[in-house]
């Protein structure tokens, strides 16, 4: 008997330079522009939808200005996250909306706020791996390393885990949100042409396969003034529990991809690959050993 699970991904351009308009302007066209594009998910009937990597502004890691730091705000007291926590009862919609997080005064962290179909916040994940790479993602400079572990989130269609952005290039938190329970893993991110596009649809559809569940990758579109670090070149995709990528958006374009997602076929795929059967766990010490080097061993030994 089919588990359907209808799932949305929003992908957007942000055309707002801040040469041009304040921060808090930008944040608040983004806001606004995101809203006419989750009334339409409703519309399409969408159950679980997820937003992309600090969607209410530019990807601002392209420079390292501290005046950024005025678009943290509290999670989940902040007024965005509270603004989409009405969006999610008025629709009756789960959501994963990444912002960016303050805990205290300088201590900032990459965050995304889950909240369920009834308006209730359910957690939030911190993005654990923060890269530092060039050319413009500068994100050491303002992000702290989550600390609230690989965690998954019962809603009201399904257990969901979140990986951010940078994440997805590491398998061990995301065989943890599988041990942990997860049916559709989201990961919202910022990724430009040139960099990991070749890595974009191989990733993730192995985190799907060697898990066992569904992932829902997004990633913004077009160029952001005034650093213009390259194209976020979109393909926001859902792939299921074999790797086969069953949705997917366009390059260059405001977009909201909605897909069908039949959590049966977790059981199908599991019950020929046992790979949680087969792990060996108590083999696995050395790769969480700092600066573990590997062991040479003589062929004639």
């Amino acid at each position: 008997m089919s588990r359907m699970v209808r799932c949305g991904l929003i992908q957007v351009h942000c055309e707002w330079s801040p040469e041009k308009y304040s921060i808090g302007d930008i944040s608040k066209k983004m806001v606004e522009k995101h809203e006419k594009l989750i009334h339409e998910a409703a519309k399409k009937k969408t159950q679980i939808l997820c937003l992309q990597e600090l969607f209410n502004g530019p990807y601002f890691c392209a420079e390292q200005q501290a005046r950024w730091y005025e678009m943290t705000e509290p999670v989940p007291d902040g007024p965005t996250v509270q603004r989409m926590q009405k969006l999610a009862k008025k629709y009756s919609m789960a959501m994963v909306v990444p912002v960016y997080e303050r805990e205290m005064t300088g201590l900032f962290y990459n965050t995304a706020a889950v909240i369920d179909a009834d308006g209730k916040y359910l957690g939030k994940y911190r993005k654990h791996h923060i890269p530092q790479v060039a050319p413009g993602f500068w994100e050491k400079f303002y992000f702290t390393p989550g600390n609230t572990g690989y965690l998954t989130f019962q809603t009201k269609f399904a257990r969901i885990g979140v990986y951010i952005c940078y994440d997805r290039h590491f398998p061990e938190g995301a065989r943890v949100l599988g041990l942990n329970g997860a049916e559709i893993v989201f990961n919202p991110s910022a990724t430009v042409a040139g960099l990991s596009e070749y890595l974009w649809e191989l990733e993730q559809p192995a985190h799907a396969v060697a898990n066992g569940y569904f992932v829902g990758a997004i990633n913004r579109v077009g160029k952001e003034a005034p650093w213009n670090i390259g194209e976020f070149y979109g393909k926001s995709y859902f792939c299921n529990p074999r790797g086969k990528i069953i949705a997917q958006a366009s390059r260059d374009k405001d977009e909201v991809l909605v897909a069908d997602l039949d959590l049966e076929e977790m059981d199908k795929v599991r019950q020929t690959w046992q790979f949680y059967r087969d792990r060996r766990p108590e083999s696995y010490g050395e790769i969480t050993r700092t600066h573990a080097g590997a062991k040479a061993v003589d062929a004639a030994d």
